[in-house]
């Protein structure tokens, strides 16, 4: 008996038990790793669904609680807002002020009469830039608070506007009258001291209508007075005939 299990006994046994305990000494850490990753994956899992339902509810909760938050977050925008409209307006009214200068002041305009040549490409960009301001510019102020787009392309047209005027007079300052002959030159010195009379409420009548119509023919061919003027012009010449 003692035979058998000495056959039964081999040293190949204990080197396979040693192997199998390294074995699951190596595999039990892993596996705990393995399910401790699977478990945080799960959880970061079950978060992610949960947050967007808890972010919406959260709105919801604001707005329906902090309806205070929201109304103060947009009457300070359209504080804002009325402020830029407002500062818009007055611009806009003061570059119609400095284009006015140029209708009704008969030395300015002769001085720099690049800004009534409709031929210029300056010229015609900042009347139409003009127009589209005007056409857009509300009849008040607060009819654009509640019309962002309305206000964005006022505010835009504005722009275009101030900006094209400023360059069409830089450049109507920089020529002057040197595009003109010396003959044209003359001739229209000549009529700025003719309109000077046609204007001048201390001449009589009959010396401010010779003047204007002598002036007119000065300028034939040369420039062409805006229709603003020549009505404030004729108008003053009437009305102190109907005097």
């Amino acid at each position: 008996m003692g035979v058998a299990a000495a056959r039964r006994w081999h040293p190949g046994n204990v080197g396979l038990l040693f192997r199998l305990a390294e074995l699951l000494i190596v595999i039990l850490p892993l596996a705990g790793i393995t399910i401790a990753a699977i478990k945080a994956f799960s959880a970061a899992n079950q978060r992610r669904r949960e947050q967007p339902r808890d972010s919406f509810q959260s709105r919801q909760q604001d707005n329906h609680i902090g309806v205070a938050v929201p109304v103060g977050r947009t009457a300070s925008n359209q504080a804002a807002q009325w402020r830029a409209i407002t500062r818009v307006l007055e611009e806009h009214t003061r570059t119609d002020a400095r284009w006015l200068d140029y209708e009704l002041d008969v030395a300015k305009l002769l001085d720099f009469p690049l800004m009534t040549d409709m031929r210029h490409p300056l010229t015609v960009g900042f009347h139409r830039a003009k127009l589209r301001a005007d056409l857009l510019r509300p009849a008040k102020a607060e009819d654009l608070l509640d019309d962002r787009d309305s206000a964005g392309q006022y505010l835009a047209a504005v722009e275009d506007y101030v900006t094209a005027f400023n360059v069409a007079e830089a450049e109507a300052i920089r020529r002057r009258r040197n595009d003109f002959s010396r003959e044209g030159q003359q001739r229209i010195a000549r009529a700025q001291s003719l309109l000077r009379v046609a204007s001048d409420s201390a001449a009589t009548p009959k010396e401010r209508q010779h003047a204007y119509e002598l002036a007119c023919k000065e300028l034939d061919g040369l420039i062409v007075l805006p229709s603003t003027m020549r009505a404030e012009i004729e108008r003053g010449i009437a009305g102190q005939i109907d005097g």
